[in-house]
């Protein structure tokens, strides 16, 4: 398996594994999102490959700190396709996004999981991440 940038010929994929994440409807902008973020120099998009199939992917941005001198590393989005998971795939894609935390001076990584997705919280308790006291969001219209 291999971990390598995302390219618009991996829109479709990408879209699907959004699906089984419970975000249908992707495909109509997806190929902007990934050259929003293959382009952006504070984000990174990767998927993980094996025989030419494309596994799961990690949707991460880079986030300075004001107050503190390492920036931050945010997982947005890693999803594993469900017909591998349990199989090390998102370990990596984890791991991959450690080592770009670690290569950018970031401090620590961050991410947000709904309540409901159980076993990613237990995927990533495994990978060493606690839990936050705090959470605020404003949706904007």
């Amino acid at each position: 398996m291999e971990i390598r940038p995302a390219t618009l010929a991996d829109a479709a994929k990408i879209a699907d594994l959004l699906t089984q994440l419970g975000y249908p409807g992707t495909e109509k902008f997806i190929r902007e999102k990934i050259l929003k973020l293959t382009g952006h120099p504070d984000a990174d998009l990767a998927v993980a490959v094996a025989e030419g199939e494309v596994l799961g992917f990690i949707s991460l941005h880079f986030i300075p700190q004001l107050g503190l001198a390492g920036s931050f590393a945010r997982i947005s989005y890693l999803c594993v396709d469900d017909t591998v998971r349990g199989r090390g795939v998102g370990g990596r894609l984890e791991a991959y996004c450690e080592q770009c935390a670690r290569e950018r001076g970031c401090d620590r990584i961050e991410l947000h999981c709904h309540s409901r997705r159980e076993q990613a919280h237990k995927f990533y308790r495994r990978q060493g991440y606690e839990a936050s006291p705090f959470y605020l969001m404003k949706k904007l219209d």
